[in-house]
Parts: structure tokens; sequence; C-alpha cells
């Protein structure tokens, strides 16, 4: 939703230090906002998948560090856009400490379901990767105080990863 420039407790850099698994379920019910042109918008986050670094076969950082991958090797709280299909931006947020590549995609909010629309709805693109979530950089993260029920399932799009694929590291708001 489009609204002003009202702020919740705004996510620090800091809060993303942690392990992709143990962060992830704390994204479900935080506020995903973005600031484009002079417009502001907010809405809660209902659906993301945690990626484990390199062991991880279905996490880029699996194919070693590249110039790709390399912004996941930076310590959590920055963004890493990336490109599929040649037309879909997914949004991932960098987590843990420096050099132990982790991310959490954000998959869906409350108002947007599929990576690559929100992305679109969002106006995120590949201008953002490797910023960090701050409002300096027009994309953050606020805490919301809404408390959603989630389940876990394996994550989506993977099936080459083998074994990975079966994760359950997919958290969904119900």
């Amino acid at each position: 939703m489009a609204g002003q420039r009202r702020q919740n407790r705004i996510l620090s850099p800091d809060f993303f230090k942690s392990d992709a698994l143990e962060l992830a379920p704390k994204l479900i019910g935080k506020y995903l906002v973005r600031e484009y042109e002079g417009n502001i918008f907010r809405s809660i986050i209902n659906e993301v998948e945690a990626y484990m670094g390199e062991e991880d076969l279905a996490c880029h950082a699996s194919k070693g560090r590249t110039p790709r991958t390399e912004v996941m090797y930076r310590e959590g709280g920055h963004i890493y856009i990336y490109l599929i299909y040649g037309m879909y931006y997914m949004l991932n947020i960098v987590t843990g400490e420096k050099d132990h590549p982790q991310a959490i995609l954000i998959r869906g909010t409350q108002e947007v379901s599929g990576p690559g629309r929100l992305t679109k709805f969002y106006h995120i693109d590949k201008s953002l990767n490797t910023k960090l979530l701050l409002p300096e950089t027009g994309l953050w993260l606020e805490e919301s105080n809404i408390e959603l029920k989630y389940k876990t399932t394996p994550r989506i799009g993977v099936a080459y990863a083998k074994e990975w694929a079966l994760k359950p590291w997919r958290y969904v708001a119900y």
C-alpha cells in the first residue's frame, strides 16, 4: 500500500547478522518498506525462503565466490538482487556474519504473492543490489508488532538441488 513516511522501528543491519534459519521465521510479520518516487509502499511479509551457504546446493553460493555472489559474503543487512528468466528480479536479504554466505528470499507480502510480482510491485531492480537495507537506500524493513502463525515447507523451484530441495526452509504465514 502506498502511504506517508510513517515509521515503525526500523530494523538495523545488525538485526540481519543472525543465521538465515534463525532469522527467516522472524521476518514473517515484519513490514517491507519501499520508498520510490516520493511514495512509500509498506506491506507485511508473509512468505520467505532461507538459503544456507556453499554446502546448500540450492544456494547461489554453492558455486563459490563469484562476481554475482560476492554480496552474499558480506555481513547481514545487504540486499542481493538477481534476475531470473531474463525478466524477474528476486529480492534477497543477506544474513549472518561476513564470509559465511546466507540469504533469505522474500517471496511475498500480504498484498503481493510471488517474488517476481513482488519486485515489480515495489519497483525493485538491480540498482539496489549490494546496498544496505536502510531508508537512505529506499528499501528497508520495520517492526510491525504483528505476530503471524506460519508453516514450513520445502523451497520452491530448486528441484535440481536434490536433497537440499526437500529442506523445510520456506516459511509461509497462514
